[in-house]
């Protein structure tokens, strides 16, 4: 019986094996990878034909990580796997991005690829394999695909690149890169960075691909031993006339080309003009031609519009909006727009704007997680919200979508290094995009430094993004600065770069053109770099460094570290301490355990005597005032027995003054010489061996009252 083939490849000294044949075998493609405990299913099917009147790609990808993988049962009231969590989105991203510019354009086949995170070993992170296992799996099939492909992520600890590092070793590292590409070309680059320079991210780059090569390689070897994967399905998708082809290339080249050179700045007014000769072709056309050639007159003008465009840049160094390669789109920023929240500010860059705004929150409004892979709470949220009238359409909105979680994440990775290492806060920052024409998420790094400045928050430096772009026809080429929407839709590359003036902090690349030279990449980062100065000082003409004073509206939160045997004192037998403590004094208070086994406490309050109150009340059970037996005090009676009086030592702390201690002379009511919220002053003299109170005497520190002689008496 036929149980499938198992082959195994080793990366940065570890190993990665490829299962085959073994299941889901009526899949077009299937393979199980694993790495270590960590597994993943993936399978790939595609439709026998494309459904008619499709003209482009149909690819969904998909990543799903099963709880079962870590053997756990999902929370939630229905226990099971529900719709994806921004994590899994990411990934599936991270593999689509890759995977689509390798399918031949004219392949229009819906294309259904799947990946399962099967096994969790809690050490090897599966998403670093995810793109592996996805190309492995097209690799074995007959679908037509320009691969293969694989993806490494890249870390570095000490100094020494690490290739698919363990999740300890990503603890260490100052890089988190995600690299993809194929034999002869990198196609994909996304990361994070602790500020580094140029050079060394294109050495990232260059020690990714050694890895990829080999995991292509070992792909093609794999496929060669399967039968079903050769030869790759023939199809016809799409039928053309040449004729028509160079008559619509004849008529429009030229016409689009004089539109190109107006360097028109407005988006609208360049897809007036363009839409102008596009009608003038249509109708340059009768009726019964239309009805012949119609099918054919949009993708072929499409196609005249982006040579003529492309070769006005290359030959002409015109661009669409009349701008120089390296030239930014005129900048204009504005902080505190909005009254009542914690920080805001509004970031324009040509036609792309961005409304930030800041939130400032305590412990308890951090972000839970719980995935398969990753189960923590998470103090920064950035989330990223791309309405439709920001490029003037109607659309209907069907939630968060899978674009904007993937921007707003990027901004984040951009930010998330400059952070104050010793910020208490919860932070979250929403950017509304109001305008769109390129750039939209690099618009939000902007305005996210505007607003984290405006509202107080001491990061360690400001951060700005820039997106650029690429245009090549293989001799020539040209590295577009602050890209427009159009130039990322005609060109072949969109590279957002972002970081302060020290270095990169986060990076995102698409590639789509086979064999961009290192030579490239460089002028392009380099330039990008002047970019970014140019921008950064454009955020410090609006605010110059964070603000000293958070905003009159944002709530103060002081934390304290107590010792780990009063955690459960501050908090009390069933939280009653520490809710009484919250209602007493009109806070939020939350403590959790940290790693050194000390306790971290975190008021929250919008009055300064609340949090004086709360603070107090913390540090009297945490840190009791000590009592020195023979020392004297002076406190308040705080109440009355029959037997004597129990006065307030130090906070917290009270002692009994017995009846026959108070005075001198004898007492036969308390109430009668004294009454509660009398101070007076007294002496510890001991401690009672049964209840273990403080005895105090008042009478010790009274002068004796003098003996009365007894009268003479007469002889």
């Amino acid at each position: 019986m036929n149980i499938g083939i198992t082959k195994s490849i080793t990366i940065g000294g570890k190993e990665i094996s490829i299962e085959t044949g073994k299941l889901a075998k009526q899949a077009d493609g299937s393979v199980v990878l694993r790495m270590g405990d960590t597994m993943i299913l993936a399978t790939v099917v595609a439709n026998p034909e494309a459904r008619e009147g499709v003209d482009f790609l149909p690819l969904t990808v998909d990543y799903k990580e099963k709880f079962a993988a870590d053997g756990r049962i999902p929370g939630g009231f229905f226990r099971r796997e529900a719709r994806p969590s921004e994590r899994e989105i990411l990934v599936m991203r991270l593999v689509d991005r890759a995977l689509r510019p390798l399918f031949p354009e004219d392949y229009h086949s819906g294309i259904q690829l799947m990946m399962q995170l099967i096994a969790y070993d809690g050490v090897n992170s599966p998403d670093a394999l995810a793109g592996f296992a996805a190309s492995c799996a097209l690799a074995v099939s007959d679908i037509p695909f320009n691969g293969p492909m694989s993806e490494v992520r890249v870390a570095r600890v000490d100094g020494k690149f690490i290739i698919n590092p363990t999740l300890e070793e990503m603890k260490v590292s100052d890089i988190d890169c995600m690299i993809a590409g194929t034999i002869d070309n990198i196609v994909m680059v996304e990361g994070e960075m602790q500020e580094i320079q140029e050079a060394e991210m294109v050495d990232i780059i260059k020690v990714a691909h050694e890895s990829i090569k080999e995991q292509c390689q070992f792909q093609l070897d794999l496929a060669a031993e399967i039968p079903a994967s050769q030869p790759k399905r023939t199809y016809s998708h799409e039928d053309h006339d040449d004729e028509v082809r160079q008559k619509v290339m004849d008529f429009a080249y030229e016409k689009c080309a004089a539109v190109a050179r107006q360097g028109l700045a407005s988006k609208d007014k360049r897809a007036e003009l363009f839409g102008a000769v596009k009608q003038e072709l249509i109708d340059s056309h009768s009726e019964e031609e239309l009805a012949v050639v119609g099918k054919y007159l949009s993708v072929y003008f499409k196609a005249a519009m982006k040579k003529a465009v492309r070769d006005v840049m290359l030959n002409e160094k015109i661009r669409l909006d009349g701008r120089k390669f390296n030239e930014i789109r005129p900048i204009w920023a504005e902080v505190d727009y909005l009254p009542m929240v914690h920080g805001s500010a509004v970031f324009t860059r040509g036609e792309t704007q961005s409304l930030t705004t800041l939130t400032l929150g305590g412990k308890m409004d951090e972000q839970r997680i719980d995935d398969v892979t990753f189960t923590d709470s998470v103090p920064f949220m950035l989330h990223y919200n791309f309405p439709p009238f920001s490029t003037g359409e109607e659309r209907m909105i069907r939630g968060t979508s899978r674009r904007e979680i993937g921007h707003g994440n990027l901004a984040l990775r951009a930010l998330k290094p400059v952070l104050p290492d010793d910020n208490s806060y919860t932070i979250r920052l929403v950017s509304e995009i109001l305008e769109s024409n390129g750039s939209s998420s690099m618009a939000t790094v902007c305005a996210g430094t505007l607003a984290l400045m405006d509202g107080g928050i001491q990061i360690k430096a400001p951060v700005s993004g820039i997106a650029m772009g690429l245009v090549t026809d293989g001799d020539k080429f040209a590295v577009l600065s602050d890209i427009l929407g159009d130039e990322d839709h005609l060109g072949d590359m969109d590279f957002k770069i972002t970081g302060t003036a020290a270095g990169i902090t986060a990076c995102q690349m698409d590639i789509k053109v086979d064999g961009l030279p290192y030579e490239v990449l460089t002028e392009a980062l380099m330039q990008a770099k002047e970019g970014r100065l140019h921008i950064l000082d454009k955020i410090i003409e609006t605010i110059a460094e964070p603000r000293t004073e958070l905003k009159p509206q944002t709530p103060r939160i002081e934390a304290l570290t107590v010792p780990n045997d009063m955690i459960g004192a501050i908090i009390g037998p069933g939280g009653k301490i520490i809710q009484q403590m919250q209602k007493d004094t009109n806070t939020n208070i939350t403590i959790e355990e940290l790693e050194s086994g000390e306790g971290r406490v975190q008021v929250m309050s919008n009055n300064v005597d609340d949090m004086d109150a709360a603070l107090g009340a913390i540090k009297l059970i945490a840190f009791p005032p000590t009592v020195d037996e023979g020392a004297e005090y002076e406190g308040k009676i705080k109440s009355l027995q029959a037997y004597g009086v129990f006065v307030e030592i130090v906070a917290g702390t009270d002692g009994l003054i017995h009846i026959s201690e108070f005075a001198h002379e004898r007492i036969t009511k308390m109430e009668d010489v004294c009454k509660e919220g009398d101070v007076v002053k007294f002496k510890v003299v001991g401690k009672d061996p049964k209840t273990r109170k403080w005895k105090l005497s008042r009478k010790v520190l009274l002068p004796k009252p003098e003996r009365e002689e007894a009268p003479k008496t007469e002889s």
